[in-house]
This record gives C-alpha cells, sequence and structure tokens, in this order.
C-alpha cells in the first residue's frame, strides 16, 4: 500500500501549471483531496490489516502470522517465544512487543498454544515473563484444525521474500471461541468468546438447516444476564457478575470474577467503595491461587444481604459489557450477529471438508493411474520394445509409447501426458524387475475401496460435516463446560442499598436540610445518594436531594428519608383551607414524584395551614381530640377522630370535612395500629429472589413477626424475614412461610447403616439466620423427603425376605412414629430393603392455609430409585403446589447401592 501512496504523491507533484495560460491540468487533486486519499487509507489499511478479525478464521494479521510462524517451526519441541516472534517479523511490519503481546493472548485462552512457564494469568492480571523465558508450540487441536497447506490461499508479505497465508483455512469457529476486540478508525469490534462445546452443538444445529442460539461464556465465570444480548450485535448489552456466596454472617467469599476485570482491579474497587462509605468492610483478604477466592469481612452489625447488593451495586462485582461484532468478509467490515457468524463458519468448514475430500480423492485416483500405467509398461514388456530403447530423444520415446499404450487408453481416468511417460522412464530397472503384480493388484484395490469411502462422503457431505464436528467434540472438549452460569438478574437499585454514611439535620424554623449542619437538630442516619422528603406548616412538601445544605422552606413540621415506589407509609393530616375557613382531615400516601418540584397536600389556598400530621411507616392510624373554638351555634366543642375509620386516598385528594368552624388544638390520643393488610410476598425462582410484583411463587401475607422457612438440601433450615432484600443459599430446596405448630413428616437415610427413618416434628422458633440440622449429623445421612402435608403416605417398593421378593406397601407415616423433638432419630420406615418411595399424598399451602391441589402421578411423584442393574432413577420432585420447591441435584449425594435424595 506505501507503494500504491509513493505513486499517487508522484502523479501528483507531477502536475504543474501550464507554461502558456497557467491554469492545472485537468488531472491535478487539490490538496485537501490528497488528505482525503491519504486518511481513506490509512483508515483501510488499519481495519483490514490491523484490528478486525477475518471471519474465515477469527484472526487478526498478526496472530495468523504467529500461528503460521509456529507452525513453519513445528518441531513437536517447545519453541522460545522471542525465537517464534522473531521468526514473525519475517511476516509483520511491526515491532517485537505487538507480536510478543498477541502470541500471550493466545497462550492465555488455552486453545491454540501448549504452553510451557509464566504466559501470565488473566484472572489476577499477572504479566507473563519475557519472551526469552516463556516457550510455546502448537496444541493438537491447533494441528488439527488450524492448519492445511492444499487449501491455503497464499499471498507474498510485506517485504516480498516469503509467502503467507491470506486466511487459514480453520475448520471450526474459532473467532466465536476466542472472541475478539479492536478499535481501528472510526469502527471497532467486540466479540465475546463463547463456550467450545455450544459452538460445536450450534455448527450441528446449522448444518441440519436450524438456526443456532448461542450466548457468551467467559473463562473468568462468573455470572450473566444475556436478556438483552442481541445476538452480539450493536445496541446489545450483557450484565455479568461476580459468584458471592455467604461463608456465615460476617464473611462473604468472591469466587469467581466478571469478565472484564482482575481479582487485583475488583479489589481496588471494594476497597475505594468502603472509603467512600458505600459499603462497610474490616478488611478484605486476596486467596486466589488455582481459584479464585476473595474474603470479605463484614463489620459488626453489618447485613451479609445489603452487603452483597452493595457490591454489586458499587464495585466490579457487576460490570455491563457492550458487543459489537465486526468482521471482515469479502475484504469489507461486516456488522453481524454471533448466529451469523457461527452459521457462516459452518458452512465454510463445510467447503473446507469438501475441498480436502477432493484434493484427497484427486491423490487416490492419481495413485490408481500411475500404479496401472506402471503395471502395463512392465506386463507388456513395453520397456523391452525394441522401438522404445532404440528411441534417440524424450519426442521419440512420447511417441513411441503412445503407441504403445493405445490399445489401454480407456483403463485410465485422464489422457497420458509426456510428465507420466517422463516419471515412468525414470522408473529405476532394479524396480522395475522387481515388481509384484499381485501386490500392486491388492494396493489398488484398497485405493479404489478408499476413493468409493471418499466419494460416499462427498455424496453426504453433511453428515460428514456433523461427523467431523462429533470428533472434536469428543476429542477435544473435555474440561471445556460452561463456566459462566447464564441467569436473569434483578435490578439493584444504588438508593435501596446504600450504606448509611451520612447524617441528616434539619433547621425547622429557617428551613434548611444537609448533611453539614451539626449544630442544628439531628434526623436520621442517611446516605449520600438519598433523597429528602419535607413538609412544611403551610402545606407544601417536596422531594430533594441530599446535600450539604440547601433550603427547601420555612417552618419544616416533616422531614425524612424518601423511598421511591413506598406504598406503605402513610400520611395522617389535618389542615385548615386558606379561603373558607374549613377544615379537613385526609391519609395519603406519596410514593413518587419530581425531585424539587413543589406539592401540597392541602387545596393550595393562600393563608391555608396544617393543624396536625403525622408520618405512619406501616399505615398506623392514630386517633385524635378535635376540641373546637366556642361559638354560639356549637353544642359539641371536642370530638375524637379516628384515622382508621379514613381510606387511603391520593397525595392530591382533598379529604373529608372536619368542621366549618375554627379548631382550637388537635391533640393525640392514643396510637393505632396498622390498618394495611400483610405484605405480599412471592419468590421469583429465575432471580432468586423475593418480590412483592406478583412474579413466581406466592409465599403468604407477612406482618411484623412473620417469617421464612428456609430448607437445604443437607439436611438443615434456617429462618429468614421476608425483606426483599434477602439473598437465599444455593442449597435450598424449598422455601416456604414458618408456621410454628405446623407438624413435617421426613424420612432420611443413615449415614453409617444406610438405614431409613422417619420423623415427625415441628421446626423450633429460631433467631433468623441461625442454621440447624434436623437430620441425623453423621457422614453421610441424607435427607430423602420432606413434605408437610396433614396426613402423609407414601409407598414403598421393597424387597422381602432370601428371595428378595418385590413387594409395594403404601405407609401412612402418622403409624409408623408420633410426634417428636426436631433431633429425634426417628423409626425405622422398613425392615426389608427399600427400592423405591414414592410421596402419593398433597402438600399444604402454608401461603393461604390451604392445602394445595392433589398432585399427578405425571408430574408430582417423589421417588427414590435403584433400578436393577445399580443405576440411579430419575429424580421427579413432588409437587407442592404454590409451595415454593427446589432440587438442586449437584447437591445429592449417592450411596454404595447407587440411591439417591430426593425431594
Amino acid at each position: 500500500m506505501s507503494d500504491e501512496i509513493n505513486k499517487n504523491n508522484e502523479d501528483h507533484y507531477e502536475q504543474l501549471p501550464d507554461a502558456n495560460n497557467g491554469e492545472l491540468a485537468s488531472n491535478t487533486i487539490p490538496l485537501s483531496g490528497l488528505y482525503e486519499n491519504w486518511f481513506l487509507d490509512y483508515a483501510s489499511y488499519v481495519i483490514l490489516d490491523r484490528a478486525v478479525p477475518h471471519i474465515n478464521d477469527g484472526f487478526k494479521p498478526v496472530q495468523r502470522r504467529i500461528l503460521h510462524s509456529l507452525k513453519e517451526m513445528d518441531d513437536g519441541r517447545y519453541n522460545k517465544a522471542a525465537n517464534v516472534i522473531g521468526n514473525t517479523m519475517k511476516y509483520h511490519p511491526h515491532g517485537d512487543a505487538s507480536i510478543g503481546d498477541a502470541m500471550v493472548q493466545i497462550g492465555q485462552k488455552d486453545l491454540l498454544i501448549d504452553c510451557q512457564g509464566n504466559w501470565g494469568d488473566p484472572i489476577t492480571g499477572d504479566s507473563a515473563a519475557a519472551a526469552r523465558y516463556i516457550e510455546g508450540r502448537l496444541s493438537k487441536f491447533a494441528n488439527d484444525v488450524v492448519f492445511n497447506p492444499d487449501t491455503t490461499e497464499w499471498q507474498l508479505s510485506y517485504d516480498g521474500r516469503n509467502n503467507e497465508p491470506v486466511t487459514l483455512p480453520v475448520k471450526f469457529p474459532l473467532l466465536l471461541a476466542q472472541g475478539a476486540e479492536g478499535i481501528a478508525v472510526g469502527l471497532a469490534t467486540k466479540i465475546m468468546p463463547h463456550n467450545f462445546i455450544e459452538l460445536i452443538d450450534g455448527a450441528i444445529q446449522a448444518l441440519r438447516g436450524e438456526r443456532p442460539n448461542i450466548y457468551p461464556d467467559f473463562p473468568t465465570g462468573g455470572m450473566a444476564d444475556v436478556s438483552n444480548y442481541n445476538e452480539g450485535l450493536r445496541g446489545g448489552k450483557i450484565r455479568v457478575r461476580a459468584k458471592i456466596e455467604e461463608r456465615d454472617k460476617k464473611t462473604l467469599a468472591i469466587t469467581e470474577i466478571p469478565f472484564g476485570t482482575t481479582t487485583g482491579s475488583l479489589i481496588d474497587s471494594v476497597v475505594a467503595a468502603n472509603d467512600k462509605g458505600k459499603i462497610k468492610i474490616k478488611k478484605i483478604e486476596d486467596n486466589t491461587a488455582e481459584n479464585v477466592e476473595i474474603i470479605v469481612h463484614l463489620a459488626p452489625g453489618i447485613s451479609p444481604d445489603m452487603t452483597i447488593d452493595a457490591l454489586y451495586a458499587f464495585t466490579n462485582c457487576e460490570n455491563a459489557i457492550s458487543p459489537n461484532t465486526c468482521v471482515i468478509k469479502d475484504s469489507k467490515p461486516h456488522f453481524m450477529s454471533v448466529n451469523d457468524i457461527l452459521v457462516e463458519n459452518a458452512k465454510q468448514t463445510k467447503a473446507l471438508l469438501k475441498k480436502e475430500l477432493e484434493i484427497r480423492l484427486h491423490e487416490l485416483q492419481e495413485k490408481i493411474f500411475f500404479s496401472s500405467l506402471l503395471k502395463i509398461f512392465i506386463r507388456e514388456g513395453m520397456y523391452k520394445n525394441a522401438s522404445y530403447e532404440e528411441a534417440g530423444d524424450f519426442k521419440t520415446v512420447v511417441v513411441v509409447l503412445n503407441g504403445l499404450f493405445e490399445p489401454f487408453f480407456d483403463q485410465f481416468y485422464r489422457e497420458i501426458n509426456s510428465d507420466d511417460y517422463k516419471r515412468l522412464i525414470d522408473k529405476p530397472m532394479s524396480s522395475i524387475t522387481r515388481f509384484d503384480v499381485a501386490k500392486a493388484d491388492e494396493q489398488m484395490k484398497a485405493l479404489e475401496e478408499e476413493i468409493k469411502e471418499v466419494k460416499r462422503h462427498l455424496r453426504q457431505l453433511t453428515e460428514y460435516a456433523i461427523r467431523w464436528f462429533e470428533y472434536l467434540r469428543e476429542k477435544y472438549g473435555k474440561n471445556r463446560e460452561r463456566k459462566t452460569e447464564i441467569r436473569a438478574f434483578d435490578k439493584v437499585e444504588a438508593a435501596q442499598v446504600a450504606l448509611a454514611n451520612a447524617k441528616l439535620y434539619v433547621n425547622r424554623e429557617e428551613g434548611f436540610i444537609g448533611t453539614n449542619m451539626r449544630k442544628d437538630e439531628f434526623v436520621s442516619e442517611c446516605s449520600d445518594i438519598d433523597d429528602i422528603i419535607t413538609f412544611r406548616a403551610d402545606g407544601k412538601y417536596s422531594i430533594n436531594k441530599i446535600q450539604d445544605k440547601v433550603f427547601v422552606g420555612k417552618d419544616i413540621i416533616h422531614v425524612a428519608v424518601f423511598k421511591k415506589g413506598d406504598d406503605r407509609t402513610t400520611y395522617n393530616a389535618i389542615y385548615k383551607d386558606g379561603t373558607s375557613g374549613t377544615s379537613y382531615v385526609k391519609r395519603f400516601s406519596v410514593s413518587g414524584v419530581t425531585r424539587d418540584k413543589p406539592y401540597d397536600i392541602t387545596k393550595g389556598e393562600k393563608g391555608s395551614k396544617v393543624l396536625y400530621f403525622t408520618a405512619n411507616p406501616n399505615g398506623e392510624a392514630e386517633v385524635v381530640n378535635v376540641q373546637l373554638r366556642a361559638h354560639s351555634q356549637l353544642r359539641k366543642l371536642t370530638f375524637d377522630i379516628n384515622f382508621a375509620d379514613l381510606a387511603i386516598k391520593g397525595r392530591g385528594s382533598q379529604g373529608n370535612i372536619v368542621s366549618k368552624y375554627p379548631i382550637k388544638k388537635v391533640q393525640f390520643k392514643s396510637a393505632g395500629v396498622s390498618t394495611l393488610a400483610g405484605r405480599k410476598i412471592w419468590f421469583d425462582p429465575t432471580l432468586q429472589r423475593l418480590n412483592a410484583d406478583e412474579r413466581g411463587t406466592f409465599l403468604g401475607e407477612f406482618d411484623g413477626s412473620d417469617k421464612l422457612l428456609v430448607i437445604l438440601s443437607d439436611g438443615s433450615y434456617e429462618l429468614s424475614s421476608f425483606d426483599l432484600t434477602n439473598h437465599f443459599d444455593e442449597k435450598m430446596i424449598r422455601l416456604e412461610r414458618f408456621e410454628p405448630e405446623h407438624i413435617y413428616s421426613a424420612i432420611q437415610q443413615d449415614g453409617k447403616t444406610g438405614t431409613y427413618y422417619v420423623k415427625r416434628f415441628k421446626f423450633d422458633d429460631l433467631p433468623i439466620g441461625k442454621r440447624v440440622k434436623f437430620i441425623n449429623e453423621d457422614a453421610g445421612s441424607k435427607l430423602v423427603l420432606l413434605t408437610n402435608g396433614a396426613d402423609p403416605m407414601v409407598k414403598l417398593n421393597i424387597l422381602k425376605g432370601k428371595s428378595q421378593t418385590p413387594e409395594e406397601l403404601d405407609q401412612p407415616l402418622s403409624e409408623i412414629i408420633d410426634v417428636k423433638g426436631l433431633k429425634a432419630q426417628g423409626n425405622r420406615l422398613s425392615f426389608h430393603k427399600v427400592e423405591k418411595i414414592s410421596l402419593l399424598t398433597e402438600e399444604m399451602d402454608l401461603a393461604i392455609g390451604n392445602k394445595a391441589p392433589v398432585a399427578t402421578q405425571e408430574n408430582s411423584e417423589s421417588e427414590e430409585q435403584t433400578s436393577s442393574d445399580g443405576n440411579e432413577g430419575e429424580a421427579k420432585p413432588s409437587d407442592s403446589g404454590p409451595t415454593m420447591e427446589i432440587t438442586n441435584p449437584d447437591d445429592i449425594n449417592l450411596d454404595e447401592d447407587g440411591q439417591v435424595s430426593l425431594f
């Protein structure tokens, strides 16, 4: 390209003004045109030859040259990275630094280069050792998939001294497996890495005419919400999160980090959030070795659930990635979806396999052709023919041999040319005399069989390509399972999880609020991102962002932190209208307003005044006494108002009339209770979070000290509040309302003897967060079945006697044992060998206190099963109706007999 630019410059410099008329020649380009051409040339060069990968092989030019050099140097042994870099510089027009960095990035992806030495760690951010200290060679996968000189298109290197590939003949969607990122001129690309096995499955789908649908899989693991992935096109977004687990109430552990971060940068973001007061921790430790482990020690009194949400809201534990899939195709940049790229790669792999088969077919045909030629030449004694021996020059030899072979021309698949005769007569006499016709026939027969197989593959090319991908999955798919968990995330509102790192003060008379007013009245703890609601004596109120000091209006009667969407905080007010003098009473809530906009709880008339006001966080309704000023027409000067008699209306409602006469005094008389119904709570199994938005399973109406019962797969339980910020352990298998007097029935298997025991009991009312086992604590003991049914019955498949005769038995659990304590071992379920346990009765819906629908055989049978050959039966969770029930097979242990715990 530089030669073209120089030529253009020479052409421009030769266009001088005409000596006769001083006018420029018609083909002269102005200076602005020169810069335009140069910019376009440079932009094209950066896009095509530096920053954007090619769709065919997934490589940028420097990566392609590194792989080509590795193949050129490949002798099965490791090569110093410095030597590979030096060899690559024959092809690459840039320096060793860019080559070295690109080589390390390829090596860290653990797919194409077999690395030895310290190649760095993208998870911790540690850099690789110097190129003279590390070694590498092509992986077996790279040798299988990336190279084939016969199907490679070649071009001259930048200096014209060597040949290099235009693209490598990659028979795999390598671009999507490795991902890519690059910034060009006016153009950028950001392609996510995808899972090796899923790409193979998707390619097979594409070959079968189905459209694949793939999602990113990151080497750092973590979790990803791909609901807005948009197939990797511009405008899409992926939310990635670290995996955070609660070790205990004072300790959190980060075990996987989001893509695009390192353990170092994540720790720095946590420390920064702590310094800013967004979270509160005692210390953070990096125990990362082979696996990520960052331990976060919480400060006393800090909620681990709130801290987990705060880590997602204020640190690098959650990031958003915007993909922008741009590739080079047909020498131009194209924006394509990842699914379309996968389809293109599958088609290209099929085309390359076809080309390889055709080359192989040609090679086999040529081998048979020459073997037949040699066989006839020797069998017919042509090498002894006098005319052949007396031929003086090669042209005469060709004429003579043409005449001798003419009767056999129809036996060959193509014409015999002079090169074939040259190769024939160059055969030494010793090999001719030792020629074994029988052996030659046997070899040609084998070649013909192989030709038939190759032709069959060509006829069934799609199936052949599918078998190729299945071969890759079988050979290289081990330990390449998905690392990133795909799941939907709930949106963490920063204001809801921000730590109270500031103090709110108020000067009621002067009308100022803020965090830098320490000499004034203290209101409450708050965070520096909170909104504050203030009510004034004239009935005006507003929402303002917390600041050091801000004027909101004189005569403040109430100030508090405002929670957006709060529909439970209820305001009780009595006010006098400024025009008519009539007093009104109202109850209202404020769930959402515009910040800094003034609102009014009165009718807005001049002279209006608030006579009584309270803010009630849970809809409490008190009783007040109203005293009127003496008036000749009034017989009753005092009366009570019970706010519970009033409906809660919108903030703009006028309210009910209290009196048309002046009010002397309003006095609080007695406190009331909440007039709101219990808060309705649902559990969303997709997000694994509680909500009040009717998503998922209804758990019931909760109020005051109500709790949730959380059952875990290891046979332990704990009680939880119904706070919407709660997180739940991944081992949770059951979640429902806690009823202290409700009787549960459980079947457990003893870890020592393998014996099944049944127990009936009540769960103790524990402090929230305390975890207690309700099955045998011996190693290997496991929970087999838990039901909250009123009178549960199970079906037992048992083997009786020495003959192990199979028998079925319907057994009410209440007949085996009475209600015992939580720690009781229970009674033996059966004295015979238990082969299968099935729950026959329905669960109780503790959300509303009614029985759940009767479970059907197809979708509700809970059973423990071992087949006759010792293999585990398939788990079928019981239908608990509206009661939440979860099964996590990874947490269920198998005993020596292959029996499995099911819930």
